[in-house]
């Protein structure tokens, strides 16, 4: 069967590191410290996948907006203390060898900044495997399709030949917004009925699904 996409654009935490947990006690823990209101985990997860400045606002409305790099601050210090005890999800390597084997061009779109995917990608062994990236220090942060449009920009291919696979509404509006196909993951941030209000393409539950859904699909 011919592809039917020549670019797979991934997400990064929730969709290949298993790294919502972190991120949600990191700004808990980062409210904490500035005797603020602690947010929810349900109210953390929703803002997973925005750049962190945007992302921190969300979370913690009560914020005021001179004590943003104290919390910044604060949520990398607890972040970073467990940075490299984070693990990408069960079959996230070998899918990454496969589709890089089977000549699909490969790129993540993130909310994360430029050292935290550098970092983050040495731990895990990933890097090899891709030929771009886009942070949101970088780039506006999604949903904005500036990712996106550059990604295509920079391979020349129309916006049919990509696909947008992620774990949140942020990475499926993102695609939508680019034009581009949206797969969601479960497994990560956001629940199912939440990412199925934006029509991906498919939901899948695992990253086994993820796997089978792309060699019979994509």
């Amino acid at each position: 069967m011919a592809k039917r996409f020549d670019l797979l654009v991934f997400d990064w935490d929730g969709t290949l590191i298993d790294s919502t947990g972190a991120i949600v006690a990191a700004v808990q823990a980062a409210c904490r410290d500035l005797a603020l209101a602690e947010p929810t985990a349900a109210q953390v997860r929703q803002v997973i996948g925005l750049g962190l400045t945007d992302a921190l606002r969300r979370s913690t409305p009560d914020l005021a907006e001179h004590r943003v790099p104290q919390m910044i601050e604060r949520y990398r210090q607890h972040y970073l203390a467990h940075d490299h005890e984070l693990r990408l999800f069960d079959g996230v390597s070998e899918l990454m060898a496969e589709l890089h084997g089977a000549g699909y061009l490969l790129a993540v779109a993130t909310g994360k900044s430029r050292a935290g995917l550098r970092r983050s990608m040495m731990n895990t062994g990933l890097e090899r495997y891709f030929s771009a990236t886009r942070c949101a220090d970088e780039c506006l942060s999604k949903p904005h399709p500036q990712m996106l449009l550059e990604l295509l920009d920079e391979f020349s291919l129309p916006a049919e030949r990509a696909l947008m696979i992620g774990d949140t509404t942020h990475d499926l509006q993102m695609a939508i917004n680019a034009g581009v196909a949206g797969l969601a993951v479960t497994y990560g941030a956001h629940p199912a009925e939440v990412l199925d209000a934006l029509a991906p393409l498919a939901r899948l539950h695992s990253v086994a699904e993820l796997t089978q859904w792309l060699r019979r699909q994509a």
